[in-house]
Formats: structure tokens, C-alpha cells, sequence
């Protein structure tokens, strides 16, 4: 499954494209990437959850990371923006195995759809080509900076995947333990996408190091936001079971913001429905878990702390001294999108 030769558009891009025509190019790049190949029990997987769709969050700051240093967008960030796409995604097979969920995206997850050892090994060349891409995207020079940043990205990420389940086996979890959780599971990559993008661009290190944080901080925001639309958010559009985090008994935001500022009674009932040997969860008892995420405030409380994430990210790229340029348009516009987002 090669990216090669004519598959990417046109090598240079006027300055001020929108992130529309940016992703409708990428939408190209991955859709040249998904070309059938053989064995297709291998490589049919890989193409289904590429073109799932998704918002393509992390190509689009890795671009906007780039366009920090250069005002044209080549071959070589595509394949970058491609390989932290393919990471996200191969992620999502081995984390949907892991939560045994039905649906990605409103589509039977890769595990439903084939079988669980396919998803594995699915998910494992994904993330082999994923050292291919980056590999052909950085120059002899920006290489080992580039594959330091990426490992430590991954590893945070894996890292923060098994503090989620280490946390679905604890009656409880205290408020920071949870947010060291979600930088590492969903934030880092955020950052991690940004920074990698700036640093092919050639942003000094420094400066791309101050544009990971700014990701990292929309990641924190993304995900509290992502654990409110779980339940509070509209099934149509976010593609997800209503109430799935409740009916997994995943200990979301909602949860520990819960835990900490509900009456005894209620907080007696949340340790009960998440006792990690619990194994039924009707739909119709969630309703009471719902009703005290509401009546408890953490609905708002939760809320209030993704805004305080998006407000920081906005702060730290207001001091980052850096010429104005496509790359922040690119960037404002992303925050503007996630800040308003229903899915």
C-alpha cells in the first residue's frame, strides 16, 4: 500500500488555501493510499477505517505546523500528515478491541466487521507503514528529531491507553490521575501532529516545541468535550451509541467531575453502577446516571473545563512569536472548528 509518483496532487499550494481545499486534497491522498492490495484480509481493513472520514484533525495541524515555516505545501508534508493519520487510526482498531465497541464513526468497528485477530494485524501494518512514510517525509537532517518526536508521542499515547484501563478496574480515580490519562491517550498526538508538522517546515525547535503544547491543550479540551458528547451529544451526529462510556462503565470526565461534587446518595449510586466487576448495564439504568450528571452540575463543570483548555491553547499561540502566515490562519481556523463542534 504505497504512496508513489503521481497519487499526490500538485506539489505547490498558494499561500492562503482554505482548510476546506486542504482536506479535500488530503481526502486524495488517502484515497490513492487505499488502493486494493494484496492479501486484501490485510489491506481491506486499512482502507475501511481510513475512509471512514473523521474531521482529519491531526493531518490538518500537522499542515498548519508546516505552513509556520513555508508558504507552499509539498509532497513530503502530505506524506507526514498521511503517516499521523494512519497512527490515529491504527490506534482506534486496537482501542475499539480493547473497549469491545460496536461502532466507529457510525459504521460496525473493523473487529465486527472481519474478526478480532484481522483488526490486530490490520491495525500492526498501519503502524509499520507509518515509520515508511515519515521516513520518506523528512529530509536526512530533520530525520532523527523527527522519529524522536513521533516516539515519544506513541509511547505517550500507549501510555495513556493503559492507564484507561488500568482505571476501568479502580473504584475510583482522582481528577488529575484522569487528566495525566487523556493528555497521554488523545492530547499528546494533538501536539505531537502540530510539532512534527513545524519542525518539516522548519520552525525552530523551540518555537515547534511551544506549538506542541498549544496542540496538547486542544487535546485536553477535544477529548473532555468528546466524553461530554457521549452523552449529551446527538447520536446522528457523532456517530456513536448514546450513553455507550455509561453502559461500558467507562469512568469519563462526567464521571469523577460527578463523584466530586454530587450528594452521598448519588455518589453511592455512581460506585455501585461502576464496580468493575458489574456486568449488565441496562439502557433504561443509565438514565439515572445521566440525571445525576445533570442534577450534580458536572454537565456545566465539564463544559467549563474544556473551555478553560481551548482558552490556554488560544493564550500560548497569541505569545508565540512567530511571523503571521498561513499557518496560524490554518491553526485559528481548526481551534474555531473543535471550540463549536457537535460530533
Amino acid at each position: 500500500m504505497s504512496v508513489r509518483g503521481n497519487v499526490f496532487l500538485p506539489h505547490i499550494h498558494k499561500y492562503m488555501q482554505t482548510l476546506r481545499q486542504f482536506r479535500e486534497e488530503f481526502e486524495a491522498v488517502v484515497h490513492a493510499y487505499c488502493a486494493p492490495r494484496t492479501p486484501s484480509g490485510l489491506y481491506d481493513p486499512v482502507g475501511y477505517i481510513l475512509q471512514l472520514g473523521g474531521k482529519r484533525i491531526r493531518p490538518m495541524l500537522c499542515l498548519s505546523g508546516y505552513l509556520f515555516g513555508r508558504d507552499e505545501v509539498t509532497e513530503s508534508l502530505w506524506r507526514a500528515a498521511l503517516a499521523l493519520e494512519v497512527f490515529h487510526n491504527f490506534s482506534l482498531v486496537h482501542d475499539d478491541i480493547m473497549d469491545q465497541a460496536p461502532l466507529r464513526r457510525g459504521r460496525p468497528t473493523v473487529h465486527e466487521s472481519w474478526n478480532v485477530p484481522t483488526a490486530i494485524l490490520s491495525g500492526d501494518v498501519m503502524l509499520i507503514d507509518v515509520y515508511r512514510l515519515l521516513s520518506q517525509a523528512a529530509s536526512t537532517e530533520q530525520l532523527p528529531i523527527v522519529l524522536d518526536r513521533f516516539h515519544r508521542t506513541a509511547i505517550g499515547v500507549c501510555e495513556g491507553q493503559q492507564l484507561d484501563m488500568d482505571f476501568e478496574e479502580m473504584d475510583e480515580v482522582n481528577w488529575e490521575d484522569y487528566l495525566r490519562m487523556i493528555r497521554g491517550k488523545t492530547a499528546i498526538l494533538l501536539g505531537g501532529a502540530l510539532e512534527i508538522g513545524a519542525l518539516l517546515g522548519g520552525v525552530p525547535e523551540e518555537k515547534a516545541a511551544v506549538l506542541a503544547r498549544v496542540g496538547e491543550d486542544l487535546g485536553m479540551s477535544f477529548q473532555l468535550m468528546d466524553d461530554w458528547l457521549d452523552v449529551f451529544g446527538d447520536p446522528e451526529k457523532t456517530g456513536k451509541l448514546k450513553g455507550g462510556d455509561i453502559l461500558r462503565g467507562k469512568k469519563t470526565a462526567l464521571v469523577h467531575q460527578a463523584m466530586a461534587i454530587c450528594g452521598e446518595a448519588d455518589r453511592r449510586q455512581l460506585r455501585e453502577w461502576y464496580q468493575h466487576d458489574r456486568s449488565e448495564r441496562a439502557e433504561a439504568d443509565a438514565e439515572t446516571i445521566v440525571d445525576i450528571f445533570e442534577t450534580s452540575g458536572a454537565r456545566e463543570s465539564v463544559q467549563t473545563e474544556a473551555k478553560a483548555y481551548h482558552r490556554e491553547a488560544i493564550r500560548q499561540l497569541d505569545g508565540l512569536a512567530i511571523e503571521e502566515g498561513s499557518g496560524r490562519a490554518c491553526l485559528e481556523g481548526l481551534m474555531r472548528e473543535l471550540q463549536g463542534r457537535e460530533s
